[in-house]
Order: C-alpha cells, then sequence, then structure tokens
C-alpha cells in the first residue's frame, strides 16, 4: 500500500504521526517559572525524595504514570509481528487509560524476547512508573514474567491479555447467566485456547462459582492424566475438567451452556452450537476475528458477544484495566489481588441494569463512566484486603 494510499484511509490518517504526545501540567512561560520547574527549584524536590522515597507518588509523575511493556510476540491476536509493529496497539492502549482513567501511560516496546532480560529492564524502570502492564506477551513467557515481577517489585503489575480480559469476560458470565435465567453454580463452561487469556478465565470462572469448565487445545480436551503437559496446562489439568472428560472441542461443547472462543475462525462450527444446552452462550473473544459473529448465529446462541469494538456486547479488557490501574494508584496499593480483579468484575456487571440485560446487553459500553466505578471498586477492594498504603502517599 502506497503512502498516498494510507493518507486516504481514515485508520491511517488517524494514525499518522502516532496517537500519543507528551505535554506539560504546569506553565513554562517566564525566568520565574524556570526557575521553579528547572534550576534552581527541581533540585529542592529531588532533596526531599531522596531522603524519604515515598514523597515521590506526591512530587513527581510516579504516581499517575503506568508502563506498557510489550516484546511484540502476541500483538492483539495478529502473532509475532515484533516491538516496532507493536506500538501502535501500545499507543492505542495508552490512549484509553489516559481518556478514561486520567493516567499517562507509556508504550515500552522491548527488543528482547528473553524472559531474563525483560525482568531485568522492567525493574530499572521502576523508579519511574507507579506501575506496569504486560501486554501482548505470548505463553509461557508471559506467566513467568509476571509471576517474577510481581514478586521483584514493589508496585502493582498485571498482564492485560490474561487478567483483564479474564475480568471483562466474568462480568459478562454474571449478567449472561441472569439472561438466560441459569445459575453460575450450574454451568458447563468450554474453552477454546489455553493459552493466556484462557488460562486466567478459567481461574476467574472457577473463583464465580462455575462448577465445570473444559479447556481444549489443538489436540482436544486437557484432562489430568494427559502426557506433554506444559507447566500453564497442568493447571488445567488439576483444577479443572472434574469428570476427565476426553475427546474434540466439538465433542465437549455438545450439551455445555458457555462457549468461550480464544482461538481463531473455524474451531467450531453452527452444528456445534446447535448441539449446545438450551439458550446457549457464546463469547466469541478471539480478535480481531472471531469464531463467530453475531449475524451469523442469530437464531442459534442465546448471548453472542465479541471482543470487537464494532459488534454489540463487546467483552474486551478496556473495561477492566483503566479503572483497575487508577484504583489501585489512588490508593498506592502494592499489587493487583483477586479481591480486587472480582470487584472490578462484579462492579462491571452490576453497571447493567436488569432492563438492559432482558434486551439481550451484558456487558456496559466502555464510554459509559464504567473507569471511575471499577476504580472505586477496586481501591476499595485494596484497602480492605491489605494492598494498599493509603492514598496520603506520606
Amino acid at each position: 500500500m502506497s503512502n498516498t494510499a494510507d493518507r486516504a484511509d481514515p485508520v491511517f490518517r488517524l494514525h499518522e504521526g502516532g496517537k500519543l504526545e507528551m505535554r506539560g501540567r504546569v506553565p513554562l512561560k517566564t525566568r520565574e517559572d524556570l526557575a521553579l520547574v528547572y534550576t534552581p527549584g527541581f533540585t529542592r524536590v529531588a532533596e526531599v525524595i531522596a531522603r524519604h522515597p515515598a514523597e515521590a507518588y506526591r512530587w513527581s509523575m510516579k504516581a499517575n504514570t503506568v508502563a506498557i511493556v510489550t516484546d511484540g510476540t502476541a500483538v492483539s491476536g495478529l502473532g509475532a509481528l515484533g516491538p516496532l509493529a507493536a506500538l501502535p496497539v501500545m499507543e492505542g492502549k495508552a490512549l484509553l487509560f489516559k481518556e478514561f482513567a486520567g493516567l499517562d501511560a507509556v508504550p515500552i516496546c522491548l527488543n528482547s524476547t528473553d524472559v531474563d532480560e525483560i525482568v531485568r529492564v522492567v525493574k530499572c524502570l521502576e523508579p519511574t512508573f507507579g506501575a506496569v502492564m504486560l501486554e501482548d506477551i505470548a505463553a509461557p513467557r508471559c506467566f513467568e514474567i509476571e509471576d517474577r515481577l510481581r514478586a521483584e517489585l514493589g508496585i502493582p503489575v498485571m498482564h492485560d491479555d490474561q487478567h483483564a480480559t479474564a475480568v471483562a469476560a466474568s462480568a459478562a458470565l454474571i449478567n449472561a447467566a441472569k439472561l438466560v435465567d441459569k445459575k453460575i453454580e450450574d454451568l458447563k463452561v468450554v474453552i477454546a485456547g489455553a493459552g493466556a487469556a484462557g488460562t486466567s478465565t478459567a481461574r476467574m470462572f472457577t473463583r464465580l462459582g462455575v462448577p465445570v469448565i473444559v479447556a481444549c487445545d489443538r489436540q482436544g480436551a486437557i484432562h489430568a492424566g494427559r502426557e506433554g503437559l506444559t507447566n500453564a496446562k497442568l493447571w488445567f489439568a488439576r483444577n479443572t475438567n472434574p469428570h476427565r472428560e476426553k475427546g474434540t472441542l466439538s465433542e465437549l461443547m455438545a450439551g455445555a451452556d458457555v462457549f468461550v472462543g480464544l482461538a481463531g475462525p473455524g474451531v467450531a462450527t453452527l452444528d456445534d452450537l446447535r448441539a449446545m444446552a438450551a439458550d446457549p452462550i457464546v463469547f466469541a473473544l478471539a480478535n480481531p476475528n472471531p469464531e463467530f459473529v453475531p449475524d451469523a448465529v442469530a437464531g442459534v446462541a442465546r448471548v453472542i458477544a465479541t471482543g470487537r469494538s464494532d459488534f454489540p456486547n463487546q467483552i474486551d479488557s478496556g473495561l477492566c484495566y483503566p479503572g483497575m490501574f487508577r484504583g489501585a494508584l489512588d490508593v498506592r496499593a502494592s499489587r493487583i489481588t483477586e479481591e480486587m480483579k472480582l470487584a472490578a468484575a462484579a462492579t462491571i456487571a452490576g453497571l447493567v441494569d436488569d432492563a438492559a440485560i432482558e434486551r439481550g446487553r451484558i456487558v456496559p459500553d466502555i464510554f459509559e463512566d464504567v473507569a471511575p466505578e471499577v476504580a472505586r471498586a477496586v481501591a476499595e477492594a485494596a484497602v480492605a484486603c491489605g494492598a494498599a498504603a493509603g492514598p496520603d502517599h506520606g
């Protein structure tokens, strides 16, 4: 595609020059301003922070700044495009942070896929940032990177593709169950895809009380006793599929209440949906190409949701992460806990009233002040579970 053609496309016109810029928050118009914000003024602030490091949350950008860290190995459903191609995606995430939560987020696209090196670099960046969001890092490396950074940093770390997606899907499941008049504790969920998002979604569904979850990869059902499982898939074998069901995805979908797609088009068919239990719930979350689109399953699925912005019922991590990090930073949380994630999911679900649910809507629109409500609930949960240092920043 030529540069001329690019500029004629509204997507490329919007992206030309990037979607972000750095702006000052204080005036710099006079010599007096210069003395305050530059030398000698900033030296006084630096001395205070050197003596009392917690004061950085009050007298610097740290308390309002998030690092979005990627290695470009799993870029928005497109695969390993690399860190340079990941930059527009990270800019988009940063824009949502700013618009919905007032947070300044900085894309950090790393030219490395080495776990040790990524951990080392992020640890070196810690003084600048109040929190770290890991983004578009392929499994299984994403699990180790997050686990190590959570253990070694004193600021919140969360892998968006895992946890924010799981929070949004959990909120949707709460309301979808209401819509079809089924109880969470009676559901059978089949998940196509056992990567980062599938693992975290299964974990959260378990905490919600879903009794039967069966995950499938290319070889079929993951179950206890199956050989050759990775460490990540061993979690599924030990904590899901209580009846040790075996078989293909198609076979397992028969009689299931919920299908969660995280594997892309072609993994399941309309006949598979027809074989599900009455009023099937379909979360087709592969992006940008979902397993099913709403028009194709009309009259077959009782509930259909995707991850796309141009379809109704968008289950997207954007419902979660702006408010999640806003709430965590507001109370200077040291970590993101399960209690905070569950509070976020319950809050997102609660933003859809019963009348809207009856009309088929199971998640709120991201423009409906979702982030402030999530931030409030997350901050309260952080305080209640002991993860918060408090809003007084020293």
